[in-house]
């Protein structure tokens, strides 16, 4: 697969999804990586074609052509685009594996801690993101 760039588009309300997203941006990378605010008047005016207010709900990669990878598929896609990471995104990219990918993500960010102990949420992250991005289960 060929990759020219990518555009990750964060919730920037979500502390979680900052921290994740100051992660990646200080990553090396193996593929160009465009931050982008999810639901900004920048997201809108790039990809008029997408749904705004789902972006906002999970992380979403759109590819310089104009691919759009979303769930754990994007969470992949964010790793793969890192030099440490690639080899564990192609390896998550396998179908069993691929429900890890959004916790295997935080762990690599060095996140898992914001997550608290339950499914529901828990920990600092319940308290300072209100619940708007899903949460792994287990």
């Amino acid at each position: 697969m060929t990759v020219e760039g990518l555009t990750v588009l964060t919730d920037p309300g979500c502390p979680l999804c900052r921290s994740f997203a100051g992660w990646l941006a200080g990553q090396p990378l193996l593929v160009p990586l465009d931050l982008v605010a999810a639901g900004s008047a920048e997201a809108r005016r790039r990809f008029p074609g997408l749904d705004h207010a789902r972006t906002l709900e999970e992380v979403t990669v759109v590819g310089a052509d104009g691919a759009v990878w979303t769930h754990e598929h994007a969470w992949v896609m964010c790793l793969w685009a890192t030099r440490s990471y690639r080899g564990m995104a192609e390896r998550l990219a396998h179908p069993r594996l691929l429900p890890l990918a959004r916790g295997a993500a935080f762990s690599a960010a060095g996140l898992r801690h914001l997550l608290g102990s339950g499914a529901a949420g828990g920990g600092d992250y319940a308290d300072d993101c209100a619940g708007t991005c899903p949460l792994p289960q287990g």
